[in-house]
């Protein structure tokens, strides 16, 4: 494989989902839940998962960086939503179908209004000329952000090293130990999709109170006097650079007091 895919839509999940009539653990006011059965989905399936390289999913805001009127912006995740009534009669649908297929959109109507500088993202599906929602009732897109200040994680920067056997059984029990304190797990496939686990769908908690990530050991090389750029005394680059060459046996042991 050249390069880890890029997310451009929503991933589908490694298993095959099933909509239940008990409250989300996931989303507030939610009155059903999505969970993951133990039959691998037809998009792992034809993606050849188990040849993939399985990945931590970092829970955050994806992001894109890309040029807006010629300059370099960072691109912030910004999905277009349906209004109320319309998520309403969307939910009626999958509680009464158990699926989302098929249910009418009226595009025009039915869609929150988004910031003047919104796009689709790349692989969204198009409907006589106009992005139209997943399967999940959205239209993925993003917003731009002329200064943001954020930590850029690369999507898959965290390979997994030793996921066992892909059964519904063996990931939840992987789940259960210290490797297994992460979010979800994202799988890169030879053929550039991206095929998703998350612990939602097994029936598992997030957030943790501690995860992974946080234990691992972390260096800061941050010397300002290295770049051109004027600096802000209560900025985050200013607290990070006074860590300058330090190093810290847990990433929650840094500490910007």
């Amino acid at each position: 494989m050249s390069r880890l895919g890029a997310v451009q839509q929503k991933i589908p999940c490694v298993f095959t989902t099933q909509v239940k009539n008990e409250p989300s653990s996931k989303r507030e006011h939610q009155a059903f839940k999505v969970v993951a059965t133990e039959t691998l989905s037809p998009a792992a399936q034809d993606s050849d998962v188990y040849s993939a390289v399985p990945t931590e999913k970092v829970d955050g805001t994806c992001c894109y960086v890309t040029k807006h009127k010629g300059i370099p912006y960072l691109w912030a995740r910004l999905d277009r939503k349906p209004s109320k009534p319309a998520e309403k009669r969307f939910k009626k649908h999958i509680l009464t179908k158990g699926i989302s297929k098929d249910f009418d959109w009226k595009v025009d109507e039915d869609f929150k209004e988004v910031p003047e500088f919104w796009i689709p993202a790349k692989e969204v599906k198009l409907c006589n000329g106009k992005p139209y929602p997943d399967e999940n009732g959205h239209i993925p897109g993003i917003g731009n952000k002329k200064n943001p200040m954020h930590f850029l994680v690369p999507h898959g920067a965290f390979q997994i090293r030793n996921l066992p056997v892909l059964t519904h059984h063996s990931l939840v029990s992987w789940f259960d130990c210290p490797e297994g304190k992460v979010e979800g797990i994202v799988w890169h496939c030879n053929n550039g999709s991206l095929i998703k686990l998350h612990r939602h769908h097994l029936g598992l908690c997030w957030p943790l109170p501690d995860t992974w990530l946080n234990s691992k050991p972390v260096s800061i090389r941050l010397d300002l006097c290295k770049y051109e750029c004027e600096s802000v005394s209560n900025s985050l680059f200013s607290h990070l650079s006074k860590k300058d060459a330090q190093h810290f046996d847990r990433l929650q042991d840094v500490s910007l007091e």
